[in-house]
């Protein structure tokens, strides 16, 4: 995949998961890297791990509950590279609570990281791409952007919420040739489930029998690699359990009937 070659790529969430498979896959096609997360020991470690050097890579530990500042750290970015060829938003958190379980405080804490956070990063890289026309902002969703699930309320609905975004914002910019690709995995096994918020606002702890099963991060994270080089507006990634969302709009009112029988994921 050439294409990567010499290209600066910003991925947040990258000390963990798909976004620390991501940071390995983009490094080995000689990317220049900013690694971000708010565990900077963390991030330290996936960049050795990656073979990346301080000449090559940029770790840029970010509370991206804290948006006010991005704008300082894109000021970091343009000195050390120039500009964002590639923004990979992958940073999220996952929930584990029924509706009525839940708490708006709790509720605004899923929507703010997984949708708000995304949106006021993308403000502040946006311009610079459109400026030099050319930049491809790449978020990863989830097949639940698609589907709604019992005890996932609000990660579906931040989900849902970055789809419709995203789809209108590839309409604004593509003129521009700025692209937009929309990741949506299925299950992939990384520590989503046991980071995921409870009720409580604590950590759900466990590692649910989906993700246990599921795809690698280092094969997901080359699936996303072929979509962004491929220009995809937008790829699902997983296992069987991508059969859902084509079940679900054949067959509506047949998944609506199965659903309601879905116990909310408490293992």
């Amino acid at each position: 995949m050439q294409p990567f070659s010499g290209k600066t790529v910003w991925i947040t969430g990258a000390s963990s998961g798909i976004g620390e498979a991501l940071v390995k896959s983009f490094a080995k096609r000689g990317c220049r890297i900013v690694l971000t997360a708010r565990r900077e020991q963390e991030l330290l470690r996936v960049q050795k791990e990656a073979g990346l050097t301080n000449e090559t890579s940029l770790v840029l530990p970010l509370d991206l509950y804290h948006t006010e500042g991005m704008a300082h750290s894109i000021a970091k970015i343009n000195e050390k590279f120039g500009a964002i060829d590639i923004l990979v938003c992958n940073a999220g958190i996952a929930q584990r609570f029924s509706v009525v379980e839940s708490t708006m405080e709790v509720n605004r804490q899923v929507m703010e990281l997984n949708f708000f956070s995304v949106i006021a990063l993308v403000k502040t890289v946006l311009p610079g791409m459109l400026e030099k026309k050319s930049g491809r902002i790449v978020v990863i969703s989830s097949v639940m952007g698609k589907i709604g699930m019992p005890g996932s309320s609000m990660y579906c609905a931040s989900k849902h919420a970055l789809q419709g975004f995203f789809d209108a914002l590839r309409a604004e910019v593509y003129k521009d040739t700025v692209g937009v690709t929309v990741i949506c995995p299925g299950y992939i096994k990384t520590n989503v489930s046991i980071n995921a918020v409870t009720a409580e606002g604590g950590a759900h702890g466990k590692m649910d029998k989906g993700q246990e099963k599921g795809m690698a991060p280092e094969k997901c994270a080359e699936g996303i690699l072929y979509a962004i080089a491929k220009g995809k507006d937008e790829f699902m990634i997983g296992g069987k359990e991508l059969l859902a969302v084509t079940f679900s709009r054949l067959f509506p009112s047949l998944f609506l009937r199965v659903i309601k029988r879905v116990a909310p994921t408490r293992h």
